[in-house]
């Protein structure tokens, strides 16, 4: 194919565009002047070739730039591909995406969440379990315990003078006990502390024969303080007398008994867990027990009819009938568990307060050794006598109880509120 040069076609054009624009500015002053004929004389210049280097000037004047063209650009030829009237080539079908299969289903249950911490505590109880443990119980059963993080497990001793002792040994978490004991204790450098109070009343007694059966009295004293007269309670000291636990003892025989009537001394035999048969053996007149809500129906229901003295009415103060005990030495890194573990035993004393029927169903289902007419009996007793304050500390209490046995040459050396009760419940100094 022949190619026109592009120099000539770009100066034939730059000539003529000039007198293309003064054409149309001619024709119309024209028009506007007088009306005759014009004749348009058009001249039409053919500029030489451009070249690509600047022209020569004449002399004397100056040399024009003349208007360098572009190198021509060499395009490589096309090259013609397939038509599209061609057959289709065959495509080739993409390899089938292999996808793994996903279940829809999980057949194995979900990791499982991480359980809170949970605080094991275990009580040893003052004696076998029984209505005066109301609390204890009902916490445990209704899961007071259980939702402020605690495993409470409760352990009945086989001698009721032990749980203080394997508190103080570090042997058990916390332990049931009376008022009293707890100031000897204390006194004799145990290093226990109330923590709770689960029965603001005393519970001690002092539980006589009211006749001997078949046995002769061996003194008119002894038939009548036996037959239940203890307006002469001088005649205790001729009966044959036995005892539970060692701080009724130790009080009854004390100047704080004598003071009130009681004989200056009275010689006791420890009788342990076996009062009933000592009682129904006739080896003895008379047991002085921390149960007195207990005994004296059980030994009615043998055959063995009794009389009562209850101690807070010959010489022995007003005190808490059943505390919970803690170790001293170890209640700073207890004292949030015992906190909470206090706490439960307030919110199940609210609710057998005011559930009282449902409290014993509650408690008998849980225990079917409390499910007969003795422990039925009992607790009407035992009910109105729970302490509604748990944690809370009867400070004059305390300190009176403490004042009067230090009077009497019970204990040694006064001991400060402080050191025998605490209010856990209380911010700390």
């Amino acid at each position: 194919m022949h190619k026109v040069p592009r120099a000539p076609f770009l100066a034939v054009l730059l000539a003529v565009l000039p007198s293309a624009l003064i054409a149309p500015m001619a024709l119309a002053e024209a028009t506007d002047g007088e009306e005759e004929a014009l004749t348009l004389d058009t001249e039409v210049l053919v500029p030489p070739s451009l070249v690509v280097a600047e022209a020569p000037a004449a002399k004397g004047t100056p040399g024009r730039p003349l208007i360098e063209a572009p190198h021509l650009v060499e395009v490589p030829p096309v090259v013609e591909g397939p038509s599209f009237l061609a057959s289709p080539a065959v495509v080739e079908p993409a390899p089938e995406l292999v996808v793994p299969e996903v279940p829809s289903v999980a057949f194995e249950p979900a990791e499982p969440i991480a359980p809170p911490p949970v605080t094991h505590l275990s009580i040893t109880l003052d004696w076998y379990l029984n209505p005066q443990h109301a609390a204890l119980l009902v916490a445990r059963e209704k899961g007071f315990f259980k939702r402020r993080g605690l495993e409470v497990t409760l352990v009945s001793p086989a001698d009721p003078n032990v749980p203080a002792k394997l508190l103080a040994a570090g042997r058990t978490d916390l332990a049931l006990g009376r008022q009293p004991l707890l100031h000897l204790l204390v006194d004799k450098g145990a290093p226990l502390v109330r923590v709770a109070t689960l029965i603001d009343t005393p519970l001690s007694g002092l539980v006589l024969r009211q006749s001997l059966l078949e046995e002769e009295p061996e003194s008119a004293e002894a038939t009548e303080a036996v037959d239940g007269n203890v307006d002469e309670p001088q005649a205790l000291a001729k009966l044959r007398l036995g005892y539970t636990v060692q701080d009724s003892a130790a009080l009854l025989s004390s100047p704080l008994g004598s003071a009130n009537g009681l004989p200056e001394r009275i010689d006791l035999e420890d009788v342990n867990y076996g009062v009933l048969d000592a009682m129904r053996e006739g080896n003895l007149d008379g047991v002085v027990i921390h149960q007195r809500h207990l005994v004296p129906r059980q030994l009615a229901d043998e055959g063995i009819p009794t009389r009562t003295l209850r101690l807070e009415e010959h010489g022995l103060p007003a005190h808490d009938g059943l505390i919970l005990m803690a170790n001293r030495d170890r209640l700073a890194t207890q004292r949030d568990a015992i906190r909470e573990l206090v706490a439960a035993l307030e919110e199940a004393t609210l609710w057998i307060l005011n559930h009282r029927e449902a409290a014993w169903e509650l408690m008998t289902a849980a225990e079917p050794a409390l499910d007969d007419p003795i422990m039925g009996e009992a607790w009407l007793d035992v009910f109105p006598r729970l302490a509604q304050r748990p944690a809370a500390v009867d400070q004059g209490r305390y300190a009176r109880f403490e004042e009067l046995l230090l009077e009497a040459g019970v204990i040694e050396t006064r001991q400060p509120v402080e050191r025998l009760a605490v209010d856990l419940g209380t911010p700390e100094p």
